[in-house]
């Protein structure tokens, strides 16, 4: 029996913006205390055209197959910015939590545990 997919992560950021290092570090810790199988793509944004094709909101952006992490804050205009993040209590930063990335990834990975519907 074959395990579950892996996961399809994006982590998109603008160099410029210093809380990008520190999210991608966020990341690969929440995917591996989720245990979960994941292929991480690491993408720098370097123009405005690279922003629009992107659809990049701002720095950092990950994305979990398809789906960004905070769809809230996803809205464009797609450009070279730095990115902010809702956070409990309505507080915002430049940076998810590390409970939000791992809220994020255990929503797709039990999408995918779910069995098959009977016919």
């Amino acid at each position: 029996m074959a395990g579950p997919d892996p996961l399809a992560v994006e982590f998109l950021f603008y160099a410029d913006c210093p809380s990008h290092d520190t999210a991608l570090v966020r990341l690969r810790e929440a995917l591996q205390l989720e245990a979960a199988p994941a292929a991480l793509a690491v993408r720098e944004v370097r123009t405005d055209e690279e922003a629009q094709e992107a659809q990049f909101p701002g720095s950092p952006t990950i994305r979990i197959n398809g789906e960004d992490l905070q769809p809230r804050g996803a809205v464009g205009p797609y450009s070279l910015t730095c990115r902010m993040y809702f956070h409990a209590g309505g507080r915002i930063t430049p940076l998810p939590t590390l409970d939000q990335i791992r809220a994020a990834i255990q929503r797709h990975t039990t999408v995918q545990a779910r069995p098959a519907a009977a016919d």
